[in-house]
Protein backbone atom coordinates (compact mmCIF):
# COMPACT_ATOMS: atom_id res chain seq x y z
CA UNK A 1 0.00 0.00 0.00
CA UNK A 2 3.29 2.44 -0.24
CA UNK A 3 2.14 4.42 -3.13
CA UNK A 4 -1.83 4.89 -2.41
CA UNK A 5 -1.42 8.11 -0.82
CA UNK A 6 -3.29 10.80 -2.71
CA UNK A 7 -1.33 14.07 -3.84
CA UNK A 8 -4.62 16.36 -3.09
CA UNK A 9 -4.25 15.81 0.74
CA UNK A 10 -1.82 18.12 1.64
CA UNK A 11 -1.60 20.25 4.90
CA UNK A 12 -2.81 23.69 4.66
CA UNK A 13 -0.93 26.72 3.83
CA UNK A 14 -1.90 29.99 5.19
CA UNK A 15 -0.94 33.13 2.63
CA UNK A 16 -2.41 36.72 2.32
CA UNK A 17 -5.86 36.13 0.49
CA UNK A 18 -8.60 37.86 2.79
CA UNK A 19 -12.47 37.17 2.04
CA UNK A 20 -12.62 41.05 0.52
CA UNK A 21 -10.51 39.96 -2.02
CA UNK A 22 -12.58 37.15 -3.74
CA UNK A 23 -15.69 39.17 -4.89
CA UNK A 24 -17.53 35.79 -5.01
CA UNK A 25 -14.75 33.57 -6.30
CA UNK A 26 -14.88 29.84 -5.00
CA UNK A 27 -11.10 28.99 -4.42
CA UNK A 28 -10.95 32.23 -2.92
CA UNK A 29 -13.71 31.80 -0.51
CA UNK A 30 -11.88 28.87 0.74
CA UNK A 31 -8.22 30.18 0.98
CA UNK A 32 -9.25 33.71 2.56
CA UNK A 33 -11.82 31.84 5.36
CA UNK A 34 -8.91 28.96 6.05
CA UNK A 35 -6.39 32.07 6.87
CA UNK A 36 -9.02 33.55 9.42
CA UNK A 37 -9.39 30.39 10.92
CA UNK A 38 -5.65 29.57 11.21
CA UNK A 39 -4.78 33.28 12.16
CA UNK A 40 -8.11 34.00 14.59
CA UNK A 41 -9.08 30.33 15.29
CA UNK A 42 -12.21 28.14 14.36
CA UNK A 43 -14.66 30.20 16.55
CA UNK A 44 -14.50 33.43 15.46
CA UNK A 45 -14.22 32.52 11.70
CA UNK A 46 -17.47 30.33 12.10
CA UNK A 47 -19.34 33.09 13.32
CA UNK A 48 -18.10 35.34 10.51
CA UNK A 49 -19.30 32.41 7.96
CA UNK A 50 -22.35 31.74 9.49
CA UNK A 51 -23.41 35.57 9.16
CA UNK A 52 -22.07 35.44 5.33
CA UNK A 53 -24.10 32.39 4.52
CA UNK A 54 -27.10 34.26 5.22
CA UNK A 55 -26.06 36.79 2.83
CA UNK A 56 -23.61 35.88 0.42
CA UNK A 57 -24.47 33.58 -2.16
CA UNK A 58 -20.97 32.87 -2.93
CA UNK A 59 -20.23 31.70 0.87
CA UNK A 60 -23.73 29.66 0.40
CA UNK A 61 -23.43 27.91 -2.74
CA UNK A 62 -19.57 26.98 -1.79
CA UNK A 63 -20.70 26.26 2.29
CA UNK A 64 -19.42 23.04 2.32
CA UNK A 65 -15.79 23.43 0.65
CA UNK A 66 -15.39 26.34 2.75
CA UNK A 67 -16.19 24.57 5.99
CA UNK A 68 -13.67 21.79 4.80
CA UNK A 69 -11.04 25.04 4.63
CA UNK A 70 -11.75 26.10 8.12
CA UNK A 71 -11.94 22.94 9.17
CA UNK A 72 -8.01 21.70 7.69
CA UNK A 73 -6.66 25.54 8.88
CA UNK A 74 -7.98 24.86 12.54
CA UNK A 75 -5.99 21.46 12.34
CA UNK A 76 -3.00 23.20 10.94
CA UNK A 77 -3.49 26.04 13.35
CA UNK A 78 -3.56 23.53 16.58
CA UNK A 79 -0.56 21.75 14.55
CA UNK A 80 -2.57 18.47 14.29
CA UNK A 81 -4.15 18.23 17.68
CA UNK A 82 -7.58 16.69 16.40
CA UNK A 83 -9.08 16.61 19.58
CA UNK A 84 -8.45 20.92 20.27
CA UNK A 85 -9.61 21.51 16.97
CA UNK A 86 -12.83 19.31 17.39
CA UNK A 87 -13.78 20.87 20.39
CA UNK A 88 -13.82 24.41 19.12
CA UNK A 89 -16.16 23.16 15.73
CA UNK A 90 -19.92 23.26 14.70
CA UNK A 91 -22.07 21.27 12.55
CA UNK A 92 -22.38 24.46 10.47
CA UNK A 93 -23.07 23.35 6.62
CA UNK A 94 -23.42 19.56 6.99
CA UNK A 95 -20.86 19.41 9.60
CA UNK A 96 -18.27 20.40 6.44
CA UNK A 97 -15.43 21.57 9.25
CA UNK A 98 -15.30 18.30 11.43
CA UNK A 99 -15.23 16.58 7.31
CA UNK A 100 -12.17 19.18 6.69
CA UNK A 101 -10.04 18.21 9.72
CA UNK A 102 -10.28 14.82 9.42
CA UNK A 103 -9.32 14.36 5.63
CA UNK A 104 -6.01 16.57 7.01
CA UNK A 105 -5.62 14.01 9.24
CA UNK A 106 -3.54 11.03 7.69
CA UNK A 107 -0.87 13.81 6.25
CA UNK A 108 2.38 12.32 6.28
CA UNK A 109 1.17 8.87 7.88
CA UNK A 110 2.90 5.46 6.71
CA UNK A 111 0.34 3.60 4.97
CA UNK A 112 1.26 0.38 6.91
CA UNK A 113 0.17 2.32 9.83
CA UNK A 114 -3.09 3.11 8.36
CA UNK A 115 -5.30 0.91 10.28
CA UNK A 116 -3.65 1.52 14.19
CA UNK A 117 -3.49 5.55 13.51
CA UNK A 118 -7.88 5.43 12.33
CA UNK A 119 -8.17 3.05 15.24
CA UNK A 120 -6.37 6.30 17.18
CA UNK A 121 -8.39 9.23 15.69
CA UNK A 122 -11.58 9.48 17.44
CA UNK A 123 -10.27 7.82 20.71
CA UNK A 124 -9.81 11.11 22.57
CA UNK A 125 -12.35 11.64 25.37
CA UNK A 126 -12.81 15.17 24.14
CA UNK A 127 -14.61 13.63 21.08
CA UNK A 128 -16.63 11.08 22.62
CA UNK A 129 -18.30 13.19 25.30
CA UNK A 130 -21.43 13.22 22.65
CA UNK A 131 -22.02 10.59 20.67
CA UNK A 132 -22.95 13.29 17.79
CA UNK A 133 -19.37 14.44 18.24
CA UNK A 134 -18.10 10.69 17.92
CA UNK A 135 -19.91 10.29 15.05
CA UNK A 136 -18.67 13.60 13.05
CA UNK A 137 -14.90 12.19 13.61
CA UNK A 138 -15.61 8.41 13.01
CA UNK A 139 -17.75 9.36 9.61
CA UNK A 140 -14.83 12.46 8.33
CA UNK A 141 -12.51 9.33 9.03
CA UNK A 142 -14.14 7.88 6.33
CA UNK A 143 -13.37 11.10 3.98
CA UNK A 144 -9.64 11.12 4.69
CA UNK A 145 -9.23 7.19 4.27
CA UNK A 146 -10.99 7.57 0.38
CA UNK A 147 -8.44 10.96 -0.40
CA UNK A 148 -5.76 9.82 1.13
CA UNK A 149 -6.32 6.35 -0.68
CA UNK A 150 -6.39 7.67 -3.69
CA UNK A 151 -10.66 7.31 -4.13
CA UNK A 152 -10.33 3.49 -3.44
CA UNK A 153 -13.60 2.14 -2.05
CA UNK A 154 -13.04 -1.50 -1.22
CA UNK A 155 -9.57 -0.64 0.96
CA UNK A 156 -10.95 2.41 2.81
CA UNK A 157 -14.03 0.11 3.69
CA UNK A 158 -11.66 -2.27 4.77
CA UNK A 159 -9.69 0.18 7.39
CA UNK A 160 -13.34 1.14 8.14
CA UNK A 161 -14.12 -2.73 9.48
CA UNK A 162 -11.01 -2.63 11.21
CA UNK A 163 -12.25 -0.04 13.92
CA UNK A 164 -12.92 -1.25 17.17
CA UNK A 165 -17.10 -1.06 17.97
CA UNK A 166 -19.64 -1.69 14.77
CA UNK A 167 -20.69 1.64 15.36
CA UNK A 168 -17.75 3.16 14.60
CA UNK A 169 -17.41 0.96 11.59
CA UNK A 170 -20.83 1.75 10.58
CA UNK A 171 -20.10 5.22 10.98
CA UNK A 172 -16.74 5.40 9.05
CA UNK A 173 -18.18 3.55 5.73
CA UNK A 174 -20.82 6.56 5.63
CA UNK A 175 -18.08 8.96 4.86
CA UNK A 176 -16.65 6.56 2.85
CA UNK A 177 -19.70 6.44 0.74
CA UNK A 178 -20.47 10.37 1.04
CA UNK A 179 -16.86 11.01 -0.15
CA UNK A 180 -17.15 8.19 -3.03
CA UNK A 181 -20.56 10.33 -4.13
CA UNK A 182 -19.59 13.74 -3.80
CA UNK A 183 -15.91 14.36 -4.10
CA UNK A 184 -14.65 16.90 -2.31
CA UNK A 185 -11.56 17.54 -4.63
CA UNK A 186 -14.14 17.13 -7.56
CA UNK A 187 -12.60 13.74 -8.27
CA UNK A 188 -14.77 11.17 -10.33
CA UNK A 189 -14.32 8.01 -8.21
CA UNK A 190 -14.25 4.62 -10.48
CA UNK A 191 -16.69 2.93 -7.90
CA UNK A 192 -19.61 4.25 -9.82
CA UNK A 193 -21.30 3.83 -12.95
CA UNK A 194 -22.70 6.23 -15.12
CA UNK A 195 -25.34 3.46 -16.54
CA UNK A 196 -26.08 1.62 -13.20
CA UNK A 197 -27.12 4.78 -10.93
CA UNK A 198 -27.41 2.30 -7.98
CA UNK A 199 -24.25 0.90 -7.91
CA UNK A 200 -22.06 0.29 -5.92
CA UNK A 201 -24.91 -0.02 -3.49
CA UNK A 202 -26.46 -3.18 -4.90
CA UNK A 203 -22.91 -5.09 -5.27
CA UNK A 204 -21.27 -3.92 -1.12
CA UNK A 205 -21.71 -6.89 1.38
CA UNK A 206 -24.48 -6.04 3.11
CA UNK A 207 -23.09 -4.64 6.24
CA UNK A 208 -22.36 -1.75 3.88
CA UNK A 209 -25.73 -1.09 1.97
CA UNK A 210 -27.22 0.81 5.04
CA UNK A 211 -25.01 4.11 4.25
CA UNK A 212 -24.80 3.30 0.87
CA UNK A 213 -28.07 3.83 0.57
CA UNK A 214 -28.38 6.56 2.75
CA UNK A 215 -26.35 8.17 0.34
CA UNK A 216 -27.77 7.13 -2.77
CA UNK A 217 -30.64 9.68 -3.94
CA UNK A 218 -26.90 12.51 -3.65
CA UNK A 219 -25.73 10.14 -6.49
CA UNK A 220 -28.81 9.97 -8.89
CA UNK A 221 -30.01 14.06 -8.12
CA UNK A 222 -26.15 14.78 -9.29
CA UNK A 223 -26.45 12.49 -12.61
CA UNK A 224 -30.10 13.64 -13.06
CA UNK A 225 -29.95 17.44 -12.71
CA UNK A 226 -31.47 17.46 -9.36
CA UNK A 227 -34.93 15.95 -11.43
CA UNK A 228 -36.39 15.03 -7.88
CA UNK A 229 -39.64 12.86 -8.81
CA UNK A 230 -36.99 10.00 -11.26
CA UNK A 231 -34.99 10.33 -7.97
CA UNK A 232 -38.26 9.12 -6.25
CA UNK A 233 -38.84 6.39 -8.89
CA UNK A 234 -35.24 5.52 -8.44
CA UNK A 235 -35.92 4.04 -4.77
CA UNK A 236 -38.97 1.79 -5.43
CA UNK A 237 -36.57 -0.48 -7.78
CA UNK A 238 -33.56 -0.75 -5.55
CA UNK A 239 -33.34 -4.16 -3.15
CA UNK A 240 -36.85 -4.26 -1.06
CA UNK A 241 -34.94 -4.40 1.95
CA UNK A 242 -33.52 -0.87 1.69
CA UNK A 243 -36.40 1.45 0.27
CA UNK A 244 -36.99 3.01 3.34
CA UNK A 245 -33.36 3.91 3.70
CA UNK A 246 -33.15 5.25 0.11
CA UNK A 247 -36.20 7.18 0.93
CA UNK A 248 -34.65 8.57 3.85
CA UNK A 249 -31.97 9.29 1.57
CA UNK A 250 -34.29 11.62 -0.65
CA UNK A 251 -35.44 13.48 2.86
CA UNK A 252 -31.74 14.58 3.94
CA UNK A 253 -31.52 15.44 0.08
CA UNK A 254 -34.85 17.61 0.22
CA UNK A 255 -33.45 19.24 3.65
CA UNK A 256 -30.14 20.04 1.89
CA UNK A 257 -31.11 21.61 -1.19
CA UNK A 258 -34.17 23.57 0.46
CA UNK A 259 -31.86 24.97 3.13
CA UNK A 260 -34.43 23.11 5.62
CA UNK A 261 -37.05 24.80 4.72
CA UNK A 262 -40.12 22.97 5.94
CA UNK A 263 -43.10 23.97 3.39
CA UNK A 264 -40.33 23.07 0.26
CA UNK A 265 -39.68 19.77 2.48
CA UNK A 266 -42.69 18.97 2.16
CA UNK A 267 -43.30 19.11 -1.80
CA UNK A 268 -40.41 17.34 -2.15
CA UNK A 269 -41.29 14.28 -0.19
CA UNK A 270 -44.74 13.97 -1.26
CA UNK A 271 -43.06 13.24 -3.93
CA UNK A 272 -42.04 9.69 -2.41
CA UNK A 273 -45.85 8.61 -2.25
CA UNK A 274 -46.61 5.72 0.54
CA UNK A 275 -42.60 6.48 1.78
CA UNK A 276 -43.67 9.73 2.32
CA UNK A 277 -43.53 9.24 5.66
CA UNK A 278 -39.46 7.77 5.55
CA UNK A 279 -38.43 11.42 3.31
CA UNK A 280 -40.22 13.16 6.41
CA UNK A 281 -38.12 11.10 9.15
CA UNK A 282 -35.40 11.81 7.19
CA UNK A 283 -35.26 15.48 6.59
CA UNK A 284 -36.41 16.04 10.13
CA UNK A 285 -32.53 14.15 11.42
CA UNK A 286 -31.09 16.40 8.56
CA UNK A 287 -32.61 19.14 10.09
CA UNK A 288 -32.09 18.67 13.76
CA UNK A 289 -28.17 17.59 13.14
CA UNK A 290 -27.70 20.70 10.88
CA UNK A 291 -28.81 23.27 13.72
CA UNK A 292 -28.05 21.02 16.51
CA UNK A 293 -31.46 21.59 17.96
CA UNK A 294 -35.33 21.29 17.00
CA UNK A 295 -36.98 24.28 16.13
CA UNK A 296 -36.90 24.32 12.50
CA UNK A 297 -37.45 20.66 12.42
CA UNK A 298 -40.41 20.51 15.07
CA UNK A 299 -42.39 23.22 11.98
CA UNK A 300 -41.65 20.41 9.50
CA UNK A 301 -43.29 17.84 11.68
CA UNK A 302 -46.15 20.61 11.92
CA UNK A 303 -46.78 20.70 8.98
CA UNK A 304 -47.18 17.02 7.76
CA UNK A 305 -49.57 15.22 7.25
CA UNK A 306 -50.80 14.08 11.12
CA UNK A 307 -50.71 9.95 9.98
CA UNK A 308 -46.65 11.04 9.87
CA UNK A 309 -46.03 13.33 12.86
CA UNK A 310 -45.17 10.51 14.85
CA UNK A 311 -42.72 9.29 12.61
CA UNK A 312 -40.97 12.86 11.99
CA UNK A 313 -40.48 13.49 15.51
CA UNK A 314 -38.81 9.81 15.80
CA UNK A 315 -36.14 10.96 13.65
CA UNK A 316 -36.08 14.24 15.99
CA UNK A 317 -35.43 12.18 19.29
CA UNK A 318 -32.40 9.47 17.49
CA UNK A 319 -30.38 13.23 16.75
CA UNK A 320 -31.14 14.50 20.23
CA UNK A 321 -29.76 11.41 21.73
CA UNK A 322 -26.72 11.46 20.00
CA UNK A 323 -26.10 15.50 21.10
CA UNK A 324 -26.87 14.75 24.72
CA UNK A 325 -24.44 13.47 27.16
CA UNK A 326 -27.11 12.08 29.17
CA UNK A 327 -30.12 10.72 29.01
CA UNK A 328 -31.96 13.52 31.42
CA UNK A 329 -30.76 15.86 28.44
CA UNK A 330 -32.45 14.22 25.95
CA UNK A 331 -35.26 13.63 27.91
CA UNK A 332 -35.70 17.25 28.50
CA UNK A 333 -34.65 18.34 24.77
CA UNK A 334 -37.90 16.18 23.43
CA UNK A 335 -40.12 17.92 26.50
CA UNK A 336 -39.27 21.04 24.82
CA UNK A 337 -39.70 20.00 21.63
CA UNK A 338 -42.99 18.42 21.83
CA UNK A 339 -45.76 17.25 24.13
CA UNK A 340 -48.19 15.44 22.14
CA UNK A 341 -45.43 13.07 20.33
CA UNK A 342 -43.21 13.03 23.70
CA UNK A 343 -43.05 9.58 23.29
CA UNK A 344 -42.04 9.12 19.62
CA UNK A 345 -39.27 11.68 20.75
CA UNK A 346 -38.37 9.37 23.57
CA UNK A 347 -38.74 6.36 20.97
CA UNK A 348 -36.11 7.28 18.46
CA UNK A 349 -33.78 8.59 21.51
CA UNK A 350 -33.42 4.97 22.32
CA UNK A 351 -34.89 5.17 25.77
CA UNK A 352 -37.94 3.38 27.83
CA UNK A 353 -40.85 5.06 27.81
CA UNK A 354 -41.94 5.03 31.09
CA UNK A 355 -39.00 6.26 32.75
CA UNK A 356 -39.82 10.28 34.28
CA UNK A 357 -39.21 13.21 31.70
Amino acid sequence: MADMAHPVAGSFEPDDTQIADCEGEFACLEQAFGNLAYVKGPKPTLRVFDRMMLTDKAVDGDCHRIVHSIGSASLARYQGNVAKAFAEGSASCWSGYYHGILERAFIDADPDDLGLISRRLCDDDGIRTTKYLAYQCVHGLGHGLMIYTGYNLPVSLDVCDALATRWDQNSCSGGVFMENISSTYGVKSRWLKDDDLVYPCNAVAKRHKYYCYMMLTSRVLEANGYDWKPTADVCTTVESDWIDICFQSLGRDASGATRQDARKIMKLCNLAGRWVGECVYGAARDITANDSGTHRSVRLCQLAPVQIRARCFDGIGTILADLSARDSQTRAACAAATKRYFQACIRGAGLPLDAPA
